[in-house]
């Protein structure tokens, strides 16, 4: 049976803009279980980023309601003490650029060095270089001493990914967060840093949050899937039942928009709009209501909420049951 390792319950996480706050993380629950990969998917501007902040406790001005349950324990409102103990040993996070998650100015077994020295002071400076270069090696880095000596621009962008990742897992945490650990990494590269977090998820035991606007990546990482859009979920199921039998519009929407082999011949289909700005965010009735303005206004609800339409298998607002493409209409 799962194990819960996180629970997040009706977290919203607001940032200030002139006078007022606004939700960029509006409502949202998720559970991550032990050795399992949960990704959370949607565009740039959805709030991926932003949950993923909120969990590690990198938001400094931002407003946190709700819970941050990790092994029981509620992170919401932790100290900046609490925060120094748990981040970097028992939770670990991949961040989205290499580059600038990295020191420019200290050497890689430095920075690496550093990360291990902060959660346990007793090591000696030789056991922690040599926990460094084995960390090198696991993370698939050829020559790791002389790697150890390297400053971060000496190294191509796949490698200092790697570099991210030996960081994030020094201390074998159990939750793991990658924010688009892919991003800007060429297709092989990118397989092989897949196949290195397939292999710590199973070596370590540990949760991993997936954050991607990648569905090839969803489809290959994922063990279950949860959508989305303008700060909420919008839908929730295992990665089979979601490539499946997607149901809500959005989702059925970013899957249509991805090139197939069968139809090349075929146009691409754009998704109508974009997500709209923090400040101008709608915040009463179906968020996506106005990027499909040919559903009609009575299929949404006033209050869209979660249904579990199968065991496992949630959805946001009654419009998914009268969706349909425009070119699907019947003339």
């Amino acid at each position: 049976m799962s194990q819960a390792l996180l629970k997040i319950k009706n977290l919203k996480t607001s940032f200030r803009i002139k006078d007022d706050y606004y939700a960029a993380v509006d409502d949202v629950s998720l559970t991550v279980n032990k050795n399992e990969v949960l990704a959370i998917v949607g565009e740039s501007g959805c709030g991926k980023s932003a949950l993923a902040f909120s969990i590690m406790g990198l938001h400094n001005r931002a407003k946190i309601e709700g819970n941050i349950l990790f092994k029981g324990k509620d992170l919401a409102n932790a100290s900046p003490t609490e925060w120094s103990k748990i981040r970097g040993k028992e939770m670990g996070m991949i961040f989205q650029d290499p580059l600038t998650a990295l020191n420019p100015l200290m050497i890689i077994g430095d920075q690496i060095g550093e990360a291990i020295y902060l959660h346990n002071k007793n090591i000696s400076k030789e056991q922690r270089k040599l926990k460094v270069i084995d960390l090198l090696e696991k993370v698939g880095i050829p020559h790791p001493e002389r790697v150890y000596d390297q400053f971060p621009h000496e190294l191509s962008g796949g490698m200092r990914q790697r570099v991210v990742i030996a960081t994030a897992i020094a201390n074998q945490p159990e939750l793991l967060i990658a924010d688009e650990p892919t991003t800007a990494l060429d297709v092989t590269i990118q397989s092989q840093i897949l196949d290195l977090m397939k292999q710590l998820k199973e070596d370590m035991d540990a949760g991993i949050i997936m954050i991607t606007h990648d569905l090839g990546v969803v489809a290959e990482m994922a063990d279950r899937v949860a959508v989305m859009y303008a700060g909420q979920i919008v839908e929730i199921a295992d990665v089979y039942t979601l490539f499946e039998n997607p149901q809500h519009p959005y989702t059925r929407s970013l899957l249509n928009s991805v090139p197939n082999n069968k139809e090349a011949s075929s146009k691409l289909h754009v998704i109508q709009g974009i997500v709209p700005s923090l400040q101008f965010l709608p915040r009463k009735g179906c968020r996506f209501s106005a990027r499909i303005p040919w559903i009609d206004v009575s299929a949404h609800e006033e209050n869209p909420q979660l249904h579990e339409i199968e065991p496992g298998h949630f959805v946001r607002c009654s419009c998914y049951k009268h969706f349909h493409f425009p070119e699907e209409e019947v003339q």
